[in-house]
């Protein structure tokens, strides 16, 4: 005598293989969903990877918050706001900064000819950058050396000015510029010779080809600003930069209203699209599980039309509506639990061995599935989160219990007599 509750033994009973029609749909259905789950994992671990490790490269430059001016202006006695800002137990590091376009004379030197750049200049303070980025140790030629009139380049801004690094560069004032333009070019200037010191390299060609490294006091000079005490705005790192909106809500009262708090969020779209595409990937894919949850709905239709006597039989000798109903349900449950369990395994292998397929994919094809220089990876990066582990297979689940009330409920109304005598 089993042990197995009734419903529970009769849907196990029911679900035994046999070279039936029925036999196949149910194999269907569970590959059906394992397909589902598999899919979703696979791309909701690529995207996630992707958020990580764009977060990693994009923080190596940009800090987690940026304080500003109110009104769009310089920073003045930016060293109170730093003390202000220092003080709350989240911030790790606050660095000033100078930041804008200049015009940028390139000299010829053999091959190279002569030309005019216009990067953006970020004007940094040696001994406090390396708290909120990660600028120091991104330097791939030369040093991190800004001291007297020394820049360093991004990486592609300096190969595509045939830029090395000794090589001297001529840069425009503000001042200058802005004194040529009201005289209507009829006075000059002349302007400031600069060493490049450095090429850095953040792993991001947004940053890459056109920023500008120098000493704030430098930029501060660039930009005409005669106070020493003035700049464009404060960096700021902090512990968790998930946690950026409620660092903000916490810097901004105790640091007034004469300055605006920004998180970087608000300042990279890149990682923002990144993170709506992720849940819009999670909620589009979850349509090819409702696709297999309707295989299980199919299957289950066709086994009670096949199993009309039967049931009737049940209900004659006493079977209950919800017993009959909780059959069919367990029966659901049971192949819903298979698939799902079939495409865990199958998606988290996928994903351990991703690059090994890329790899195998460009020998066969010739064809790059995944070029490092459109995604500055160089290996498909992937992320596994239990939390969306957990939310494929619970939402799987859910989808295709959901599938499976109709048919089993219409089993569960079925009249005993109608059912024998219709067979």
């Amino acid at each position: 005598m089993s042990r197995l509750p009734f419903e529970l033994f009769l849907a196990l009973r029911y679900l035994r293989p046999k070279r039936t029609f029925v036999s196949v749909i149910t194999l269907i259905s569970v590959l059906g969903v394992a397909l589902g789950v598999a899919v979703l994992i696979i791309v909701i671990s690529v995207m996630s990877g992707f958020d990580h490790d764009l977060k990693e490269k994009v923080f190596g430059f940009q800090a987690h918050l940026t304080i500003v001016n109110a009104n769009e202006g310089t920073m003045q006695n930016y060293a109170s706001v730093m003390k202000a800002a220092s003080s709350n137990r989240n911030v790790v590091g606050i660095s000033p900064y100078v930041m804008g376009p200049l015009l940028l004379e390139i000299p010829a030197n053999g091959a190279r000819q002569k030309g005019i750049a216009a990067p953006i200049m970020r004007g940094v303070d040696p001994l406090t950058e390396g708290s909120v980025s990660a600028l120091p140790q991104s330097i791939v030629a030369g040093a991190f050396d800004l001291s007297g009139r020394g820049v360093i380049l991004g990486r592609s801004f300096a190969a595509r000015q045939q830029l090395k690094v000794g090589d001297t560069v001529a840069i425009y004032s503000m001042h200058d510029l802005q004194r040529m333009e009201k005289s209507g070019g009829k006075e000059g200037a002349l302007p400031i010779d600069y060493d490049v010191r450095g090429i850095f390299d953040v792993g991001l060609e947004d940053y890459n080809s056109i920023y500008l490294i120098t000493s704030r006091q430098n930029a501060q000079e660039l930009y005409d600003l005669e106070d020493s005490d003035a700049v464009h705005g404060l960096l700021v790192k902090i512990t968790d930069p998930m946690k950026a909106d409620e660092v903000r809500a916490q810097l901004q009262p105790a640091l007034g209203d004469s300055v605006q708090v920004i998180t970087w969020l608000e300042q990279s779209s890149l990682l923002q699209s990144i993170l709506v595409e992720k849940n819009m990937m999670l909620y589009l894919l979850f349509f090819i599980v409702l696709v297999a949850a309707f295989g299980i709905t199919c299957t289950l239709i066709t086994f009670i039309m096949m199993k009309t006597r039967e049931i009737g039989l049940l209900k004659a000798v006493g079977a209950t509506n919800r017993q009959v109903l909780g059959v069919f349900l367990l029966q659901s449950l049971i192949v819903s639990l298979a698939g799902v369990a079939c495409g865990v395994t199958l998606g988290l292998a996928a994903v351990y061995y991703r690059n090994e397929f890329l790899l195998l994919m460009r020998r066969v094809t010739g064809f790059q599935l995944f070029p490092a220089d459109i995604y500055h990876f160089y290996q498909l990066p992937a992320l596994i989160y239990p939390s969306d582990i957990a939310i494929i297979c619970g939402g799987s689940l859910i989808i295709c219990l959901i599938a499976a009330v109709l048919p089993a409920w219409h089993a569960s109304r079925l009249n005993p007599v109608e059912a024998l005598r219709n067979e």
